[in-house]
């Protein structure tokens, strides 16, 4: 069975779902509402690049880059001689 919401419904439902989510949040104590604005964001920014593929969010926020592998490839050089004993520990290995 579906069901038909008109354009008055659909803003009465808005602003009645507005007001019991104001509700709830006003009943918070500080530490949750912090954490819901936290997850409220997460979301949005979730959507908001979800529906554009952009990168930074609306706010004017750049999102954080995240490393890439390889990007230091041929920095780091290991010696010819990695696996051979140190002279320094021969006295104690024989």
């Amino acid at each position: 069975m579906q069901q038909t919401i008109t354009k008055d419904q659909e803003l009465s439902t808005n602003i009645s779902l507005d007001d019991e989510v104001l509700k709830i949040f006003a009943k918070m104590p500080d530490a949750l509402k912090i954490e819901v604005l936290h997850y409220a964001e997460y979301l949005l920014n979730k959507g908001i690049e979800k529906s554009s593929g952009s990168a930074i969010a609306s706010d004017g926020i750049p999102k954080k880059k995240y490393r890439q592998a390889g990007t230091m490839t041929g920095l780091i050089v290991m010696a010819e001689d990695f696996d051979e004993p140190l002279a320094e520990m021969q006295e104690y290995m024989y």
